[in-house]
């Protein structure tokens, strides 16, 4: 006989875990306990050698579905242990401060045994909104505080009835140490103005079938609702919702129901089945009947968001109703997500005609998590509910953080070789966002023990996240944007020598202090020097510029970086200019010739603007990235000939000149060229040009692996033309898959920069 002590780290909490380690003893004849401590699971264990050892091997190969186990350690037990015959599940205990980074389980959606309860008229949860067991249901948006139990919950204000109890008491139930728990009797209730349980969801219910706008109470936060099939609902929900063109997200009841709306391939099937239920970019049937959804839902887009019911509340309203819902974040536009009960009424009274609540407190605020996929390469636009905030593999010793940027804000933070992400902020300009991303943060830096020795933020002074970097008293370590968006994809795929860096996003402060957006970068996670661009071109208005590709077209067109090629001939540029308002064309042409207000920046982003204008497709815009998306949309599938351009060396760097290639397109477009040709040959030419960036590079002794980041990746058309054409040069080529390559992973690049940094320091 002998005696060890186990532990075992990773996201062992809050996943069942505990019962099944039970469960896993009493097979083999064990004796023990089992514990919760601190941000682990840890116990004793009696029983003959080999017997152990097989215990520990299947701790790690026959885990729970939600757990994500790190490590098993076995160490020298008591001499006498102090327990007879039988394994118990012991409370849990703080322990002590360790080296182990706490993870936090996150979210986790309806699991089929609970749906099938769910739907049973026999069963005592039959249409009970929030079944839950231990392999699904609310984690990280009800945790207070760690180690993880019932009373560490949003959960703890419901006591558990006489068969709950048992059922939480019974090693034999999945329910064992289920912490959330509940039923009918004990736990939470829906709530519909003065009605309660059915009678309110049966109002919801109504409502979105009368054509009304609902604000749902989820997971990790209040949701819109209403028919997704139902046009003048939806454009009422965006008229109110101050939301003018940005594509909805539709939730629909299975898998059958999304395979009739849109193509879906073995990843995305398995992403959309997954327990972290992202919404999911799908592109749309082209010659099936598509009536079930309203055109306003996506608005000249061939791709839609689609994604599986999250909790039974949501299965309830889908099965009833029959139909594809708009399920949408609970805000204005550019707001956080509402949480609080009081906070939503204020928010969204004015959007919603009525409100589907109940009297779960949500802890967390975490919107909906987005994917999409390029082949079968996953890249993550939002990492949100049901991925974070669970850990990513991180090269880093001493604690760090990483502060994030202005737009699509996350922070992160880091230890002991893991990186938890928090959870999607929004634009920090909101005061309700800045506020959202302080308490997020100290909460989730209580829960993780992370206490950070170095901050990393952001190079521009105006970021907000910045200037709160710079108001805390620990060491602070400025980062460049772009070093940061492919810092995350080498970090994120344990690069740790010498890289390219292709970073092609908005805007960014470069280090010279003019603005960036299209950059090769040779570097590592420690530095980096900058050996290509995109040339600039004035941004007129400055920031005003994002929200007006026309003007950001007409700085391209009349003060373009001049690099020996001429610029677009006048009888080219008139057609376009005489289609806009006069007085504006006057405006920035003054501006732009007397340079004032006008940064200059070598943007891939507004790259993509200035086409978006030239070509029709958008000369306004109501949110981020729009004008890009629309190109993207536009190029579809579609067969091109490249573009003209031309690569310069001037100042010591590669420069690709977009003059040519706006000449050339303008000079197709007047011949009568389709605009989806032409936005598929700018792609073609964009990805040609950065291979040709990167070769040069290359041949001037740069590494032969390359790593992609920034929101320009977000482009599937461009992120596959670029891979394909750097591929055929013989390089490696990565791209980040559950870090977001856009905005949202800069925080976990700039945390991979300070672990760099710290660590060449020792």
């Amino acid at each position: 006989m002998s005696t060890r002590y186990f532990r075992v780290d990773g996201i062992v909490q809050g996943v069942g875990f505990r019962p099944f380690v039970h469960r896993t003893a009493r097979a083999l004849g064990l004796d023990g306990w089992v514990a919760n401590v601190n941000g682990h699971v840890e116990g004793e264990v009696a029983g003959p050698p080999a017997r152990i050892e097989e215990f520990a091997a299947r701790l790690r190969a026959d885990a729970p579905p939600l757990a994500r186990v790190r490590d098993v350690h076995l160490t020298a037990g008591s001499a006498h242990p102090a327990y007879d015959s039988g394994f118990e599940v012991r409370p849990s205990a703080p322990g002590a401060a360790d080296r182990a980074t706490r993870e936090i389980p996150p979210d986790a959606a309806l699991c089929e045994a609970c749906l099938r309860e769910l739907r049973d008229p026999r069963d005592r949860r039959y249409r009970y909104p929030f079944i839950n067991c231990t392999d699904c249901g609310p984690r990280a948006t009800i945790i207070e505080d760690l180690p993880y139990d019932r009373g560490r919950t949003t959960m703890r204000r419901f006591p558990l009835c006489p068969r709950c109890a048992a059922e939480y008491a019974d090693p034999a139930d999945r329910r064992f140490h289920a912490e959330p728990v509940a039923c009918p009797t004990c736990g939470p209730r829906l709530a519909w103005a003065d009605l309660r349980g059915e009678e309110a969801l049966r109002a919801a219910v109504q409502a979105v079938a009368e054509g009304g706008i609902v604000a749902l109470k989820g997971l990790g936060g209040y949701q819109l609702v209403c028919d997704a099939g139902d046009p003048r609902a939806v454009a009422e929900l965006r008229r109110r919702k101050r939301r003018p063109a940005k594509p909805f997200a539709v939730m629909v009841p299975d898998l059958a129901a999304a395979t009739r709306l849109a193509v879906i391939g073995t990843a995305e099937r398995q992403a959309l089945l997954a327990p972290e239920r992202p919404v999911v970019l799908l592109t749309r049937h082209r010659r099936h009947a598509t009536s079930a959804l309203a055109p306003e839902v996506h608005p000249g887009l061939s791709r839609v968001g689609l994604f599986l019911p999250t909790t039974g509340l949501h299965q309830l309203l889908l099965d009833r109703l029959a139909r594809p819902l708009v399920v949408t974040s609970g805000n204005l536009s550019d707001e956080p997500i509402a949480v609080d009960d009081t906070e939503a009424r204020r928010s969204l009274g004015g959007i919603a005609d009525g409100f589907l609540t109940h009297d779960r407190p949500i802890r967390n605020r975490y919107d909906d998590s987005v994917v999409q996929f390029a082949g079968r390469t996953r890249i993550t636009v939002r990492r949100a509910r049901g991925l974070a905030p669970a850990p990513l593999p991180l090269a880093v010793d001493e604690p760090v953080a990483g502060a994030g940027t202005q737009l699509k804000h996350t922070f992160t933070l880091a230890a002991h070789g893991r990186a938890l992400i928090g959870p999607h902020t929004g634009d920090l300009s909101d005061q309700s966002a800045h506020d959202a991303f302080l308490t997020s943060y100290a909460h989730l830096k209580r829960l993780s023990g992370i206490e950070p020795v170095a901050l990393a933020h952001d190079l521009h002074p105006g970021y907000l996240s910045t200037q709160w970097a710079k108001e805390q008293s620990v060491r602070l370590m400025p980062v460049q944007h772009h070093h940061a968006h492919v810092a995350a994809c080498a970090a994120e795929h344990g690069v740790r020598g010498a890289f390219v860096g292709v970073a092609y996003d908005g805007l960014g402060l470069g280090d010279d202090g003019t603005l960036w957006g299209g950059e090769i970068l040779v570097a590592d996670l420690t530095g980096y020097r900058r050996v290509g661009r995109f040339a600039t071109a004035p941004l007129p208005g400055g920031d005003a510029a994002v929200r007006h590709p026309s003007r950001t077209a007409l700085g391209h067109l009349l003060g373009g970086e001049p690099l020996g090629s001429p610029r677009p001939y006048p009888w080219l540029v008139q057609p376009f200019v005489d289609r806009l308002d006069r007085s504006e064309v006057d405006a920035v042409r003054a501006m732009v010739a007397h340079n004032v207000n006008c940064p200059r920046a070598s943007s891939a982003g507004r790259l993509f603007d200035t086409v978006a204008a030239l070509l029709g497709l958008a000369d306004r815009v109501s949110y981020e990235g729009e004008a890009a998306v629309r190109v993207e949309a536009a190029a579809g599938d579609t067969h091109a000939v490249p573009l003209a351009h031309r690569i310069v060396r001037t100042r010591g760097l590669w420069v690709y000149d977009s003059a040519p290639t706006l000449a050339d397109l303008l000079a197709r477009r007047l011949a009568g060229e389709p605009v989806g040709r032409l936005a598929a040959a700018f792609h073609l030419t964009l990805a040609i040009a950065t291979a040709e960036l990167v070769a040069r590079a290359v041949a001037e002794g740069a590494p032969r692996t390359v790593c992609l980041g920034g929101g320009c990746f977000v482009n599937r058309r461009l992120l596959t033309e670029v891979r394909r054409r750097l591929r055929a040069h013989g390089l490696r080529v990565l791209v980040g898959g559950q870090v977001p390559v856009g905005d949202g992973g800069i925080s976990y690049g700039q945390a991979a920069v300070a672990a760099a940094r710290l660590a060449g320091e020792r």
